[in-house]
């Protein structure tokens, strides 16, 4: 990569770092966004893993006095689950699907019936949601929008939202981590100042949103959240959509 293009990388992770920050939720899909348009899938999650895991790593322990750790042990027990089922199947779509499955997610977690209102603290619910959203992660690289209806569901203010999701994050990245590194494409690289810049970037983006995340409300967070997720999501149907579209228009000449 030129150096523009990694001085560039690093202001988004500080930006993206900054609204996971803030929201828990919405950096890290806007990060592996960018990240699959310019670079191959197994290296694009490679380092969004590194990326996420420095950023969600930062904020667990500046809120760590607010984590919920009972649904972080239920989580990881889902996130187990999936890593040996995708470890045998070793399935990787390609760009377009990933974008597609990005965008989609969020609004396939609001059909969740209005009954069935997620129970982080529930050891069937919260392996389930584990198996899934660990699943959803190694396809897409992320599984915010999923995991954000399932902890804001439940009975948590917005500090341990933030907190007990960024600890569960930080497994799941690591999972990532193992899958796309090791098991799928053990050759990717990564630049190692790319690196220290993520783990930077991440860090400093978390940091500068603590005191932002202080001053909103609940009721603020939660509304901000939904529309910027919508936003985003919204953005990868349309631009997943028009990739197979020139894929197909190209097959036909």
């Amino acid at each position: 990569m030129s150096p523009l293009l990694i001085a560039g990388l690093g202001l988004l992770m500080v930006a993206t770092a900054f609204l996971s920050g803030l929201f828990g939720m919405a950096g890290g899909l806007i990060l592996i966004g960018v990240l699959l348009t310019i670079l191959p899938l197994p290296s694009a999650m490679v380092l969004h893993a590194i990326t996420q895991m420095a950023s969600n790593g930062w904020r667990a322990f500046l809120w760590r006095s607010h984590i919920r750790w009972r649904p972080v042990a239920i989580y990881l027990i889902g996130c187990a689950l999936a890593l040996g089922a995708w470890s045998i199947t070793r399935y990787v779509p390609d760009k377009p699907i990933a974008l597609l499955l990005l965008g989609v997610t969020p609004f396939m977690a609001r059909l969740t019936p209005r009954n069935l209102k997620p129970n982080p603290d529930s050891i069937w619910q919260g392996s389930f949601y584990g198996f899934i959203c660990m699943g959803l992660m190694l396809m897409t690289g992320v599984s915010g929008p999923l995991m954000d209806t399932f902890f804001l569901g439940g009975n948590f203010g917005r500090r341990e939202v933030v907190a007990t999701k960024a600890a569960c994050q930080v497994a799941s990245h690591f999972v990532k981590l193992v899958y796309f590194g090791g098991i799928i494409d053990q050759a990717a690289t990564l630049d190692p100042v790319l690196a220290i810049i993520a783990v930077a970037a991440s860090m400093t983006g978390t940091t500068l949103a603590r005191r932002f995340l202080e001053a909103m409300t609940d009721l603020q967070f939660r509304t901000w959240a939904g529309r910027l997720i919508t936003t985003v999501a919204c953005y990868y149907i349309i631009y997943g959509s028009w990739l197979l579209l020139a894929r197909s228009n190209a097959f036909a000449f």
